[in-house]
C-alpha cells in the first residue's frame, strides 16, 4: 500500500512538471509566435504584394508557426496573429514606413506619430540605363563563360529534395558593373520586394558610415549611449567600432530556438535599441566576438539621435537608396519609430545588387562618394575578436584564420570575398578580385543550399 502511495505521488509531481513546463512553454513562446506571423504577414501582403496563401504555406508553412492563426484586415491594413485564441498580436501598416508590430505602445500612440517621409523621385526607371534605371544595355563579356554562368545559376533553382525545398527565388549576377545574368523563380519578378533579414546590418553600417563622414560620428570614440555615460560604467568603453564589430561585450544572447534577448527584442519590445542598451556588461568590449541583433538594433538608434527627428525617416532614402538607385526598398521601425536595423528591410533584387556595387566601387557611385574615404577598406578588415576574420562593420567576410586561412566560412571561394547574410538564405557577396557582385534571396528553411559550391561554380565561370 506505501509503495503504491509512493507510485501515485511520483505520477501526480511529473504530472505537475509536465503541465508546467506546458504552461511555460505557451507563456514565452505564443507571443512570439503570434508576433512574427502577424508581422511578416502583414509586410508580405500589404508591402511587397504576395498572397496570403503563399505566405502561408512558404514563410509561415512550418512548425511551430502552424500553431498560429494569422487575420488580415484590408480595411484596417493590419494582421492579427494569435496561437489557439491566446497571445494575440497585431501589425499595422503604415504607407512609407511598412509593417510594425505593436509592442508596449497603444496602436493609437504608434499610428499618432509623425515623420516626415521621403518625396520618391517621379521616375520612369525603365528608360534609365542600369545601376541608376533598369534599362539594360546588352554588353559582350568576354571575360564571362555564359555556358558555365548560366549552369550555375540554373542549379541553385532546381529541387533536389522535395521534402526540404530551398526556394531560391531571385539571382542577379553583375560582372564590370553589368548584369550578365539574372533569373527569377516563377511568381517573382524583378519587381516583387523580398525581405532582406539580416543583411539589413549592413544597410545600417551604411548608414553609419554616411555620418562618419559628415562628421557627426567618430567610430573609436565610446558609443553616443546616454544610459552608458557614466565613466565608471564598463559600458562607457564601448566604442562605435565595438559596435560595428559586434564585440560590445554585452550580455545579450541571440538563439532563435527559444525565448532569448533576441525573441524578446523583436517581438515584445517597443524601443529595440534601448532594450539593447539596458543590458549589462559580461566581456570587456573588444575581446569577444558574439552576433547580435541587438547591437544593430543600438546602432539604430544612435543613428536616430544623431540625424535628428526631423529628417530620421527621410535620412536613408535621400542620403543612401535613392543615391544608388534603389528606389525600391524600404527600412520598417519598431513600435518607438526606430528602424529595425538588425532585420526589417525589403527590397527588389536589383536594389541589392546597387548596394553590393556601392561597396565594390569603394563608397562611390555615380560619380558621387557616399561613403567616407578608407570606409570600406574599414568595413572589410577583420575584427580583432573575430578568430576566423569573419567579420567587419556589419558585414560577414571569408578572410579566414590569421596564419592559416584555410580556416574560412568558405573554403572554395577567395578570401576577399565578403558579404550581406540575412535569415533562410538571403546574400550579396562582394568578391573585388573578380569585380564580382552576386544577389541571391529565397526562403531556405532548411541548411541545404550550399553558398559555397554556388559561389565557387559563378567563380568559375570568369575567365
Amino acid at each position: 500500500m506505501k509503495a503504491k502511495k509512493i507510485i501515485v505521488r511520483s505520477l501526480l509531481i511529473i504530472i505537475v512538471i509536465a503541465f508546467s513546463y506546458v504552461i511555460y512553454y505557451c507563456w514565452v513562446s505564443f507571443p512570439i509566435i503570434s508576433g512574427y506571423g502577424a508581422k511578416n504577414m502583414c509586410s508580405a501582403v500589404f508591402l511587397a504584394g504576395r498572397s496570403e496563401q503563399q505566405e502561408r504555406e512558404q514563410e509561415l508553412g512550418f512548425s511551430p508557426m502552424t500553431l498560429g492563426t494569422f487575420t488580415v484586415d484590408y480595411k484596417d491594413s493590419s494582421v492579427t496573429g494569435s496561437v489557439f485564441g491566446f497571445a494575440k498580436r497585431k501589425a499595422i501598416y503604415r504607407a512609407g514606413l511598412g509593417a510594425t508590430l505593436i509592442n508596449e505602445l497603444s496602436e493609437d500612440d504608434v499610428r499618432n506619430q509623425k515623420s516626415r517621409l521621403p518625396i520618391k523621385p517621379i521616375l520612369n526607371t525603365d528608360t534609365i540605363v542600369w545601376p541608376m534605371g533598369d534599362k539594360l544595355i546588352s554588353v559582350v563579356d568576354s571575360l564571362i563563360d555564359l555556358i558555365k554562368l548560366k549552369e550555375a545559376v540554373n542549379n541553385i533553382f532546381v529541387e533536389k529534395d522535395t521534402t526540404a525545398f530551398i526556394r531560391t527565388r531571385a539571382v542577379i549576377v553583375v560582372h564590370n558593373g553589368n548584369i550578365v545574368d539574372e533569373q527569377y523563380a516563377n511568381g517573382f519578378t524583378k519587381d516583387t520586394k523580398l525581405i532582406g533579414w539580416s543583411m539589413t546590418k549592413s544597410i545600417t553600417s551604411a548608414l553609419t558610415g554616411i555620418l562618419v563622414k559628415e562628421g557627426k560620428l567618430n567610430v573609436d570614440e565610446p558609443a553616443p549611449v546616454t544610459e552608458w555615460k557614466d565613466a565608471d560604467d564598463p559600458r562607457h568603453q564601448v566604442t562605435l567600432k565595438n559596435i560595428l564589430q559586434q564585440s560590445t561585450g554585452l550580455d545579450f544572447v541571440e538563439d532563435y530556438s527559444k525565448s532569448s534577448d533576441a525573441t524578446k527584442m523583436l517581438f515584445q519590445k517597443a524601443a529595440m535599441g534601448t532594450y539593447t542598451a539596458s543590458h549589462d556588461a559580461k566581456d570587456k568590449p573588444g575581446t569577444v566576438f558574439y552576433y547580435s541583433s541587438g547591437n544593430t538594433n543600438l546602432l539604430s538608434r544612435i543613428i536616430r539621435e544623431t540625424v535628428g527627428e526631423n529628417d530620421y525617416h527621410a535620412f536613408p532614402y535621400e542620403q543612401l537608396f535613392y543615391k544608388l538607385g534603389m528606389y525600391n526598398t524600404i527600412l520598417e521601425p519598431d513600435a518607438s519609430g526606430t528602424f529595425v536595423g538588425s532585420s526589417y528591410s525589403y527590397g527588389v533584387a536589383r536594389d541589392w545588387a546597387r548596394f553590393g556595387l556601392l561597396y565594390l566601387n569603394n563608397g562611390v557611385y555615380n560619380g558621387e562618394r557616399i561613403l567616407p574615404e578608407g570606409w570600406v577598406k574599414q568595413t572589410v578588415t577583420p575584427a580583432d575578436a573575430a578568430k576566423k576574420g569573419e567579420y567587419g562593420y556589419q558585414f560577414w567576410l571569408n578572410a579566414g584564420e590569421k596564419n592559416n586561412t584555410a580556416n574560412r566560412s568558405y573554403p572554395n571561394c577567395p578570401t576577399d570575398m565578403y558579404y550581406c547574410d540575412g535569415y533562410e538564405g538571403q546574400y550579396v557577396f562582394i568578391i573585388p578580385s573578380k569585380d564580382l557582385v552576386i544577389v541571391r534571396l529565397g526562403l531556405t528553411q532548411h541548411d541545404n543550399f550550399d553558398a559555397d559550391k554556388f559561389v565557387a561554380d559563378v567563380v568559375a565561370s570568369v575567365k
